[in-house]
Parts: structure tokens; sequence; C-alpha cells
């Protein structure tokens, strides 16, 4: 599929079952690159985030969304990548390293 580019810079592209990120994943990216996204999650089975420039917590909560529906499809979806930031947003929101919650909330 050819990549999807949007104002925000973001670019979404399917490589086979690797649905591809490169860019700023922030709130505006977030915003308009979610509906170009939706469609691109059937089938996939990774996240490829190795070209995402920047990231904050609505880029995070778009990725826990497409990792949740890429769990819904019956597969545990891979992530690849780890942009500067993920790991200090996924401890802040309990997510673990494929974006679900890691612990029941309280």
């Amino acid at each position: 599929m050819a990549p999807a580019e949007h104002a925000t810079g973001l670019s979404l592209h399917r490589d086979g079952p690797a649905l591809r990120l490169s860019g700023p994943l922030d709130r505006d990216a977030a915003t308009s690159a979610w509906p170009a996204l939706l469609p691109l999650l059937d089938g996939a089975r990774m996240l490829d985030l190795g070209g995402v420039s920047r990231l904050d917590s609505a880029g995070v909560a778009l990725l826990a969304e497409a990792a949740a529906r890429i769990s819904a499809q019956g597969v545990v979806p891979e992530l690849a990548g780890a942009p500067a930031g993920l790991a200090d947003l996924r401890a802040a929101y309990r997510l673990d390293a494929v974006l679900a919650y890691a612990d029941p909330a309280p």
C-alpha cells in the first residue's frame, strides 16, 4: 500500500503484516491520522515505530488503541522500534510491552 502522509508530517505505510509509522506522533498527528489508520489495522501484526521522531501521550494512546484492535483480531501485536520517550510514557500509563494495561485498575 502507498504511504499515507498527513499534513502533520506523520506517514503511515502498510508493508505486509507491518504497519510502519514515521514522523512525529503527537496530538495533532494522532488526531488527523486516526481515520486513515483504522483500515490499515485489518490483518496487521506489527506496529513498526522505528521512524517515529517524536512521541507524546496522545501518540501513545493511538498506539495503545491500535495494538488493542490488533489483539481483538486474535493476534498478539508486535512492536518494533522504540522512539524516545516511549518507555517513560509506557511506565506512566502502566502499559506492558505490547501497550496493554499491565496492572488492573485500582
